[in-house]
């Protein structure tokens, strides 16, 4: 290979690169623009995101700060999250933007309604855990502390309790998601889905086990829901099946591809 070949081989890998940094650069900036207000609400935010526990305290109780810097830090790194959370629409169409060039028209056509339904997927699936999981689990867990124990949670530790339960739901409820894309791409078909329609249920409320407290309500709200939304899935599925019967349609994505030469 000569000298020029490889620079010309070089060129288009180190354009792809830029581009990627540009795309990292203007989702980053989204974030911090989104941040810079934020931060002056973060302790209102903190608030409002304690309120499902604050609630079921008992009186006189309230949350507490053992670091020195957690009335601070904490507040402030909710801030980042829901910065970064806020920005997912802007993130999803940097990434959109990237990848699209290097698609088929169909593939196209079929992936950006996915992102859009696995982002309002995900919004659903924090507040889902918000207004119904959070009063349930708090109400069941503040009133089992024994006599003579006062419930009295850090701040901190409430931060990195909530965002881990709006991370769980909100990855579990792209189950839809996850089904259609393994239909599409025909790793499975949905007869195969159905048979194992007894696993996925077990493996939902494992999951629900692992992922949220050791308590049956939130288990079981976690769980639920991953099972219907995964018959969901199921059901729309069908409509995007890959198999060597439809592949009829299918040749005609690489014809298009070839029309664009």
């Amino acid at each position: 290979m000569s000298l020029n070949d490889f620079d010309a081989n070089a060129s288009p890998f180190l354009s792809h690169l830029i581009e990627l940094r540009d795309r990292l650069l203007k989702a980053i900036l989204a974030v911090l623009l989104i941040f810079l207000p934020l931060s002056f609400y973060a302790n209102e935010i903190y608030s409002f995101l304690a309120n499902p526990l604050l609630k079921h305290l008992p009186e006189h109780s309230t949350m507490i700060a053992i670091d020195v810097a957690s009335p601070f830090l904490t507040p402030f790194k909710l801030a980042l999250v829901a910065s970064a959370f806020l920005a997912v629409p802007i993130i999803l169409y940097q990434f959109w933007a990237f990848v699209a060039p290097g698609l088929y028209k169909k593939e196209r056509r079929l992936i950006l309604p996915l992102l859009i339904a696995s982002t309002l997927l995900f919004y659903l699936g924090v507040a889902f855990a918000y207004f119904v999981v959070f009063p349930l689990v708090f109400g069941f867990l503040t009133t089992t502390a024994p006599i003579g124990v006062s419930v009295m949670t850090d701040i901190s530790k409430y931060l990195d309790f909530i965002l881990t339960m709006f991370f769980a739901f909100g990855v579990c409820f792209e189950v839809p998601i996850f089904t259609i894309v393994l239909v599409w791409t025909g790793f499975v078909s949905p007869a195969e889905l159905s048979d194992k329609r007894p696993y996925v249920i077990v493996g939902a409320f494992i999951i629900g086990m692992i992922l949220t407290p050791p308590d049956a309500i939130s288990q079981t709200l976690l769980a639920v829901p991953m099972w219907l939304l995964f018959e969901i899935g199921l059901l729309c599925s069908r409509f995007f099946v890959h198999s060597s019967d439809s592949d009829d349609n299918y040749p005609s994505v690489i014809d298009e591809h070839e029309n664009d030469f």
